[in-house]
Order: structure tokens, then sequence, then C-alpha cells
């Protein structure tokens, strides 16, 4: 593991590791060297070479100049080299000629080995100073010769041990914490033979433009990571994936968090601080506008509304925006299941309300209990959940019609895709009510996309900004069903991006799906930071950086990226100078944006909301015909009970009548008997009614008489 302040140290010991190897070399042509060598006349054969080159003590023409000496010097340290690698060989192989013909074992090599290993070092201490005049390429310093020896053999170990061997040519030191071969893993593990998503160049030191860092298209629908403190480039790098996928004909659905996302429908603005970055990696970079349709939650903001309709949430969904216990969640679900039971259409707030609402009425009661495991207290709870959420305005997003999620698919007719954008104006107010309603979308996807396996590029790329916020206060059901859905929904061609500040806040089981991450810079302020830093880091496979100096070190717009090539593999880890975005990286006009939404095909079909019969409208009658049954029977009652009671009255009154009339008949015949005598006599002789006695009368006569005369005229004058 190597950090770019170990390559600054490297860069400052050149000059010692330059001399270490000057050493070396010069041991090569050390008296002990030639010493140790057998002379030309004697009965060993000379190593080859030997002879040509004379020791540094011999007699050597002199140059008229101090450039041709060093020129003479560095020739000679070559040829000294050579021969002394010659020499080297030549002993080695007679040395282990003896060694087997000694018979001595491999335990007795290796000690002869470690003994001319420790000669060999102290001989090229010896002559250091001697080759610092020589100007010499960097080698490595020579590794301890593995020469074995008997007793029999001892003068040709001794020669072999004398002479190092040959310096191998090392790599040349780099500007950063990654050498030569280092890099060119990288190169190799970021060359792709199919269409690949360009991300950036390697950094080590510098950006080194001739090594690109490329995300695999097809791999894209194996999700990813995009990761990093605030402000350390994690919406550019959205940016720049979402351009590049609209480019290739993926479409893309992205929450548009700040607003500045929309500034991809106008071509950027080529500066010169940008142009010098983009030509620094390689970048060819020309502005460009890219395809977008804007959509908003139930029509707050500019975009074309989308709504959803709480059958279509559900109640797992819908209890992670209410904030409801596992004991609840399980309630509202017998609650979804009654209504879908007795018909009612749950289409926005006002019907779940409604059906609640019904359950814990008097007219409902039986049908509750009906229901077990539910009682009128949860259901009192979630009521007054489902009130405090409307009240906080996000009534508007539930109702139809529904947004038919194949509009996220769409491409345009010269083959690019469609970018989808989401405006979330205050989603730190409603943080759940966003991220569940993302997590809906992607459900939706799951349920209505056909199986196509794994494809040459994704149908969609879905970015999840924020997503801290879908894991926040999760339960057990919504997490497994996040993961289920992760798992699979590649099989329908879909990938997932998930953006948000440090890994530890996507839960382990989610993380262990995503194939290419891509980290911006972490910071480490506070313990919590170091450790979020220290668990970020395990997760990575080894590199050649130490990643926990590294992660701190990256400027904005650079990022350690990993992605999984073509074959399934995580490719080398990278440190990344990332690729500019080509569209704006700022708001659209508000002016642009309105004509772009007025303009928009959605706009006709899903601008207006419908207000359909659902089961508030089927509730409200039924409890209306419930009502007004019971107000009928009321009244059949209550007539009843008047008529009972008059009947009763009437029977009272005709029967006191009854006892009246007959006492007073007594009563009258009593007196009849006594004032006119017997009864026969009483009967025989008609009885004269008042009137009758009354106009018999004389008086009554006189008057009439006289009326009639008065009218008619004939009453005699006097």
């Amino acid at each position: 593991m190597r950090s770019f302040e170990d390559a600054a140290v490297r860069q400052t010991d050149a000059p010692a590791h330059e001399a270490a190897a000057v050493s070396a070399q010069a041991a090569a042509v050390s008296p002990e060297v030639t010493a140790a060598t057998p002379a030309p006349d004697a009965a060993a054969p000379p190593a080859p070479d030997a002879a040509a080159h004379p020791a540094p003590d011999a007699a050597a023409p002199a140059t008229p100049a101090p450039e041709a000496a060093a020129a003479h010097d560095a020739d000679a340290g070559d040829a000294a080299a050579r021969a002394a690698a010659d020499a080297l060989l030549s002993a080695r192989s007679a040395a282990e000629s003896s060694a087997v013909a000694a018979g001595e074992s491999a335990e007795q090599a290796e000690t002869a080995s470690a003994s001319a290993a420790a000669d060999s070092t102290q001989t090229a201490a010896e002559v250091a100073h001697a080759a610092e005049a020589a100007s010499v390429p960097e080698v490595v310093a020579p590794a301890a010769p593995t020469t074995a020896g008997t007793a029999g053999a001892a003068p040709v170990a001794e020669a072999a041990a004398s002479v190092p061997e040959p310096a191998a040519t090392a790599v040349p030191a780099a500007s950063g914490p990654l050498d030569a071969t280092e890099i060119e893993t990288i190169r190799v593990g970021y060359t792709f033979d199919g269409p690949a998503l360009e991300m950036g160049a390697l950094v080590n030191g510098d950006p080194q433009s001739d090594v690109q860092v490329r995300i695999p298209l097809a791999m894209t629908n194996r999700h990813g990571l995009v990761a990093g403190a605030t402000g350390t480039g994690k919406t550019r790098t959205l940016q720049v994936l979402a351009e590049q996928l609209s480019t290739h004909g993926v479409s893309v659905f992205a929450a548009d968090i700040k607003g500045d996302l929309s500034g991809m429908a106008v071509p950027g603005d080529g500066n010169e601080k940008l142009l010098k970055r983009t030509r620094g990696i390689g970048q060819e970079w020309t502005p460009e506008a890219f395809p977008l349709e804007y959509f908003s939650l139930g029509g707050i903001g500019k975009g074309v509304p989308i709504r959803a309709t709480i059958a279509g949430f559900g109640p797992i969904l819908l209890s992670k925006v209410l904030g409801l216990n596992d004991t609840q969640e399980s309630s509202l679900g017998l609650v979804f299941h009654y209504a879908d039971r007795a018909g009612l259409p749950l289409l926005d707030l006002t019907d779940l309300r409604a059906v609640l609402s019904f359950l814990i009425s008097d007219e409902g009661k039986a049908e509750l209990k009906e229901l077990g495991g539910l009682s009128s207290a949860t259901v009192g709870v979630i009521l007054r959940e489902l009130i405090t959420f409307a009240d906080q305005g996000a009534d508007v997003f539930f109702g139809e019609p529904e947004i038919d999620t194949a509009e996220f698919l769409r491409t345009t007719t010269d083959g690019r895709g469609i970018i989808s954008l989401l405006e979330v104006p205050g989603v730190q107010d409603k943080p759940a009510l966003y991220s569940t309603f993302l997590m809906w979308l992607l459900a939706d996807l799951f349920n209505d996309l056909p199986e196509v396996g794994d494809l040459d590029k994704p149908k969609l790329v879905f970015f999840f900004d924020e997503a801290h916020l879908l894991f926040r206060d999760a339960s057990k059901d919504f997490l497994a069903q996040i993961i289920q859905t992760v798992r699979l929904i590649r099989s329908k061609g879909v990938g997932i991006f998930f953006v948000t500040q440090t890994p530890k806040d996507v839960p382990g089981d989610v993380l262990a799906q995503l194939g290419s991450r891509v980290q911006h810079q972490l910071r480490a302020f506070t313990p919590d930071d170091a450790k979020a830093l220290r668990a970020t880091v395990s997760t990575y496979p080894n590199s050649g950086y130490d990643l926990e100096d590294t992660l701190t070190m990256l400027g904005t717009g650079e990022a350690i990226v990993t992605v999984m090539n073509e074959k399934g593999a995580p490719a080398p880890v990278v440190w990344t100078r990332l690729r500019a975005p080509r569209g704006l990286m700022s708001p659209s006009p508000d002016a642009a944006i309105d004509d772009a939404v007025a303009a928009s095909a959605l706009l006709p079909k899903y601008g207006t909301a419908v207000d359909r019969e659902s089961a508030r409208e089927i509730l409200a009658a039924k409890m209306e015909a419930a009502n007004q049954a019971a107000a009928a029977e009321e009244q059949a009652l209550e007539r009843a009970k008047a008529e009972a009671e008059y009947a009763r009255q009437k029977a009272a009154m005709d029967k006191a009548q009854a006892a009246a009339q007959k006492k007073a008949d007594a009563e009258y015949e009593r007196l009849l008997r006594k004032t006119q005598g017997t009864a026969r006599r009483t009967n025989t002789r008609k009885q004269k009614t008042v009137l009758e006695e009354v106009l018999g009368s004389r008086a009554t006569k006189t008057i009439l008489t006289g009326v009639v005369e008065g009218i008619f005229g004939t009453r005699r004058r006097r």
C-alpha cells in the first residue's frame, strides 16, 4: 500500500537509490572481484569478455573534456556490469556442478549461498564511493547469489560470492503512488471490447491522459454507487453518466434535488478553465444539449404531475411514509385486504381515511370484528397519522391518473434515451415521502417489465439521489422489499445507482449487489467520520493506494473508481479525474422549462387530476343508505308506537264513555220512573223534543208570523 506522500518521499530519495545502483555496478569491476577471478594465464578458462574490460585502476586514455570523460565512464560501467554478469553465471554454474559432485545437501547449498550474499554486499559497500562519478541508469540493487559450493570447490564458490548478480533494469520511478507496472495493469483492466461510458483519466501525481477509466455499458445494469461528502462532485458525476447513457440510447430517471440537473437540456459553457481541465485528461469536450422530460410529484413544481393510487402504493410503502411500527403496518395490511374484498377502490388518502372511519363506526363494527387482529385503537392511530400526513400537503401525490412507468423508457427519434428528471422541491420537509415514492416507481417497474436477462445495454438506469433517506428507519419488510428489487430488477433491464454521502448509508446486503463504485472525497473530522472512513476502505479490494489517506486527499471532481469488467470481475482500483459534463452545469432558465413542459406530449394525459367514484363515495352512499334505512325504521317504530298508544287511549276512552253512557242511561231511567210513574206509561206517551216544544209555543208562532208579513209586505196597515 502506498500513498501519494510515499511517492514524494521516494522522489526525494532518488539520489540515494542511484548511488546504491552505481555501487552495485562498481562492485562488478572492483579490485576484489578482479583478484578473485582467475588470471588469463591460469589453468581455469577466463569468464567471457573478462579480459576485454580492465579494472578501474588500469591505465586509460585521458579524455580531452569532462563530457567525454563522463561518457567514457558510463560506457565502461555498462561494459563492466555485463562482464560481471557473465562471470557470475560462469561461477554459479561451476559451483553448482561442484556441489552436485560432492553430494552436498540443499541445506548446505543454501548456507553457502547466504555466505556468498553477505560477501557480495560487503564488497559493494567498499567500492560505493569509487563509482559515484559514473553517470549510469538507475538499476535495482543486486540480489544475493545463490551459488552453492563444497570444500573441493571452495575457490569457485569464493569467486562466485565475490561477483554480484547482473543488475535487473528497474521500472522508472513514477510521480505518484503507482509504478509503471501498476499503471499498465490499470490500463489493461479498463480496456474493454464493447461500448463503455468514459469516466475520466488515471491520476498518478498528475493526470495520465493515456490511461482512460471506463464503465462497460453492459455492466450498468449491475448497479452502482456514487458516494462522497457534500460538494465533492457527486451531482456532476451523475450528470456525466446520464449524458453518456442517453447518447448510447439508454433511458435515464433521476431526481433533481437541487435543480441544477435541468441544465442538461442546454449546451454547456466551455470556458478556458474547463477546457484546460478536459485537455489534461484527454477529453475532447464539445457542448451538447440532451433530451429531457420534466416531472413533479403531484404537480408541486413545473413538471408533468406524477401520481399514484393508494392501492398501487401498497401498505408496506405507506407504512414507511407514515412511520408506523410493525404491528401497525400489519394492521394496515388488513385494512387494504378488507377494501379489496369489499370492492372499495383506494385511490387517494380520503378513500383510506373513509375506510378506517367506517370500520370504527357503529355501522362497521361488525366488519371490523370479522377482520380479526385489528383493534379499534390501532385503527385510530393509523387514522391520526393519515390526517397529519394529509395536513402536510402529501394528499396531492395520491390519486388518478396514475403514471404509467413505461413513460420512463422512451427514446427520441434519433435513438437517444430520454432523461426523465423528477423535480423535488422541499425534499428536506418530506424526506420519507420522496424516498418511498421513488421506491414505488422501482417496484412498479419490477412488476410491469418482462424478464429479458442480460442485455448489451440496459433499458433504463435509475439514479437514486440522497439514498440514505430511503433506508432511514426502514422496517424489516420494507428493507427486504428493497433488497429483492435490487437483486432481481437487473433481469428486467434496469440498473440502479445509489447516490449518497458514505457507503455506510447503504445496508450491506444492498451494497453487495453494486458492481460499480465511484467514491469521491470523504472527510474525517470526527471520530465517527474516521470510523466511517475505515469502514469504507475495508470494502475495497487490495490496491497500490493507501486508501485511508487517499480518500481524504481527493480533489473536487476526483474519485476512487472500481467497476465490474465485462467478465463480471472487479477492475483495479484507480484514482480518477472525472470528465466534465457537456451540458450546462447549472439550472436551466425557468422560461425554457415552462416551454418544454407545455410542449410535452404527456401533459394532456397526466396534467389534470381525475376524481372518479372510489371508496369514499361508495362508503358515503352506503352509509347514507344505511342512515336512511335506519331513519325509516325508526320512523316506522315511532309510528307503530304512536298508533299503539292511540289505540290504547281510544280503547280506554271508549270504555270510559261506554261506562259513562251506561251510568247516564241508568240514572235517566231512574229519574223517569220517579217522575212519570211506571215504565209502561212512560213508554206509551211520546216525548217532545226541546225544538218541538219551542216551535210549538204560542210566542214563537206570533214572532214568526210577524217576520213573514214584514218580508213579503202582507202585513196589514193599521
